[in-house]
């Protein structure tokens, strides 16, 4: 299992939780919409990231959705953690929200291939998925995938690629039906795993098993 951060400052609270269990790994980053004092010095980000437990940079990535002003902040903050993620040869999980081409070319231009990661909680169209994938990224499916309002996304679903993809919970929000509007837990992973075994007609078994084998290619796990 793997705990996301979304800011440094709830971060240590994190990894002192979930210290004691081997099979929880965790990752180090920033969220697009988490507000900081000061600009992500990436020396800390960094200092933070060698630990052993830390599998993945991130959450990052670009938010428009709720941010339509001055978005410099943010694509610094994104280029920072890609750099990072490239020094330390670890993936990265990027969030992207109304904010498709801007993520696509900072991905290119920070040479994002070197590192890879997953696109997490995917919204976007076949055509990002496309480039993404060809940037080695992983595309991740949440509970937004059993929505009744979902069908854009479940059609991607059906064709992205068997080691392309992965699902996960994105707790604590983002239930799945028939849990919408509740509080999200792991547990309820299965929904996401059975909604995807039926567009892709094969079986919930099969999504399980390709979904953790790409899981630990991805973030190096034994």
């Amino acid at each position: 299992m793997l705990c996301v951060s979304i800011n440094l400052e709830k971060y240590p609270n994190m990894l002192a939780l979930v210290a004691d269990y081997p099979q929880i790994s965790v990752s180090v980053g920033v969220h697009p919409m988490a507000e900081m004092a000061s600009s992500l010095d990436a020396d800390y980000l960094k200092s933070q990231a060698i630990n052993p437990k830390v599998v993945a940079i991130g959450e990052t990535g670009l938010d428009y959705y709720y941010h339509k002003g001055d978005t410099q902040e943010q694509q610094d903050r994104f280029r920072t953690h890609i750099q990072v993620a490239n020094d330390l040869n670890k993936p990265i999980i990027v969030h992207t929200r109304d904010a498709g081409d801007d993520t696509l070319e900072i991905l290119r231009s920070e040479n994002a291939e070197k590192c890879s990661g997953v696109i997490h909680c995917f919204t976007e169209t076949m055509g990002f998925a496309e480039r993404a994938m060809e940037l080695g990224f992983m595309i991740s499916f949440s509970g937004i995938t059993t929505f009744k309002t979902a069908e854009a996304i479940r059609e991607v679903a059906k064709q992205v690629p068997d080691d392309m993809l992965l699902i996960e919970t994105d707790s604590p929000y983002l239930a799945p039906i028939p849990h919408r509007g509740k509080q999200n837990w792991p547990s309820l992973v299965k929904h996401v795993a059975e909604t995807l075994a039926e567009v892709r007609n094969t079986s919930v078994e099969h999504i399980a098993q390709i979904s953790k084998d790409n899981y630990y290619r991805l973030f190096n796990k034994n």
